[in-house]
């Protein structure tokens, strides 16, 4: 009996999960590890396990259970410490010598190779087994591993392994000054009920075509239960940019039900349009998603909003058509995000 790790893409119904254990079950498994990450196409189940069974068995057991993209290797008994406990003694590791980061985040992701690489960073044809995370503009490790792909969730840790290596940033939802290409500066605040007036009346300067790109409908009035809803800190977090005693603009970062994702959503006064606030306070909810654990960031649209089009791919985001022709959906690993110019 040896040990294996396990991987298997399930759709994200309720059940699944148990029709793979039971699969590994009936073929004799004893499952010693186990993590659930969010990826595209679905959700990823990895298992550590002993399995008195062929690889080749396995798999198709698995297959046969709902299982897709199913990946069967050996593993050594040294996987079975405790992920968690794992990351933080990297984490100190690290603290104590930064400049050995490729090495570090090779081993966080039990990556065959990691190495520097510089210059812009191009989009290349796909490849599963190599992840590059960009630490700054010009500059990221790209990490290769042949026996299995990488994931979001992976992709979300290196992420945020990285910034142990980075100078500390400023609070993301503490009062902070954001100051635009063309001089103008405005204070980012977190959305408190203090802001209902504020943001009502954002809400009605807005032309209708701003409304209709934000919410799908003109919307002519802004319902009291919407803004209870931006304000709940359990359904999300909410940021507003205020400029001379009023907010010109407004950003949400709203929790899916699909594990590891969250979703943006961004409102700018029509005269602060084209000037780069919504990728700023983008770039903020980004950084709260990561500093919470997302792994994705998604955020839908109608097609022809090519302001937030534009933006979404600037940050390195794919898009795509939902079943609905008039409405897109673009897709962004907090891990593959484009650093600010400045950063």
């Amino acid at each position: 009996m040896g040990f294996m790790r396990i991987r298997a893409t399930v759709d994200e119904r309720p059940g699944r999960l148990a029709s793979l254990t039971a699969a590994l079950a009936a073929r004799g498994g004893n499952i010693l590890g186990l993590s659930v990450q969010p990826d595209t196409g679905g959700t990823v189940d990895e298992f550590v396990a002993e399995v008195p069974a062929s690889a080749e068995d396995v798999a198709a057991a698995l297959e046969a259970a709902g299982g897709r993209r199913v990946h069967v290797v050996p593993a050594a008994a040294h996987e079975l410490a405790d992920e968690t406990t794992r990351a933080l003694l990297l984490a100190l590791r690290l603290r104590a010598q930064p400049w050995r980061l490729p090495e570090f985040l090779a081993e966080l992701l039990r990556a065959d190779s990691a190495r520097w690489t510089y210059g812009d960073h191009v989009s290349d044809l796909p490849d599963p087994h190599r992840l590059l995370v960009a630490v700054a503009p010009k500059r990221a490790i790209q990490l290769r591993r042949g026996h299995l792909p990488f994931t979001l969730t992976e992709a979300a840790r290196a992420a945020a392994f990285i910034r142990l290596a980075q100078p500390a940033v400023e609070p993301t939802t503490d009062d902070r000054a954001l100051r635009l290409a063309d001089g103008a500066e405005v204070q980012v605040r977190a959305l408190t009920p203090a802001f209902r007036e504020a943001v009502r009346d954002l809400h009605d300067r807005c032309t209708p075509e701003s409304r209709r790109f934000r919410y799908f409908t003109s919307m002519p009035t802004f319902p009291p239960h919407m803004f209870d809803r931006l304000c709940d800190r359990d359904r999300g977090e909410s940021v507003v940019a205020c400029h001379d005693g009023q907010v010109v603009a407004l950003a949400n970062l709203m929790y899916c039900a699909d594990p590891g994702a969250a979703e943006v959503a961004v409102l700018v006064e029509d005269s602060w349009q084209g000037r780069g606030l919504g990728t700023k306070l983008a770039r903020i909810l980004i950084d709260i998603a990561r500093d919470h654990g997302f792994a994705e960031i998604r955020a839908t649209m109608l097609s022809d909003n090519t302001r937030m089009r534009r933006l979404m791919i600037s940050l390195g985001a794919t898009l795509g058509y939902t079943d609905d022709p008039g409405v897109m959906e673009a897709r962004l690993a907090t891990g593959r995000v484009v650093p600010a110019p400045n950063a």
